[in-house]
């Protein structure tokens, strides 16, 4: 999972989730903010309330928490899910750019992409902030 500002960037510059089981989340901003949530069967659903996106909360452990607004919540992505991401990301830019990913494990992490023909690395104490870090510079450029 990476760390919780890099998931506020993320979220900032248009990564958008779709909250699926065994999702990681947290509440910034909040007397929860060293808080992960997990999106379980038993204990957070997502749902619609009022017409908007919200994940509601059931069992005794949330503190009688009984829901929250996505756009309250951050996603921290596991490495798996930042990959994906960037696979989709890359079918959607359909051409526009070339991007390939290689990531080496050098007592740091290192993914590089080409973007708009530009050799770009970004190097990370782990694989996910690298992934993380290449997304993010492609949401905010393209």
């Amino acid at each position: 999972m990476i760390p919780l500002p890099l998931a506020l960037e993320l979220k900032n510059a248009g990564l958008k989730w779709i909250p699926d089981l065994n999702d990681f989340f947290a509440i910034p901003d909040s007397d929860l903010d060293d808080r992960i949530f997990v999106m379980a069967d038993m204990m957070t659903a997502p749902t619609t309330l009022k017409g908007f996106p919200a994940i509601t909360f059931h069992g005794t452990s949330e503190w009688a928490l009984d829901y929250i607004l996505m756009q309250e919540v951050v996603w921290p992505p596991t490495e798996e899910q930042l990959r994906q991401e960037l696979v989709i990301l890359l079918d959607q830019l359909n051409g526009k750019t070339e991007l390939t990913l290689k990531l080496e494990e050098n007592g740091r992490y290192a993914c590089h992409i080409s973007f708009h023909n530009t050799p770009l690395t970004f190097t990370t104490p782990t694989a996910g902030e690298a992934y993380g870090q290449a997304l993010l510079h492609i949401l905010q450029n393209s």
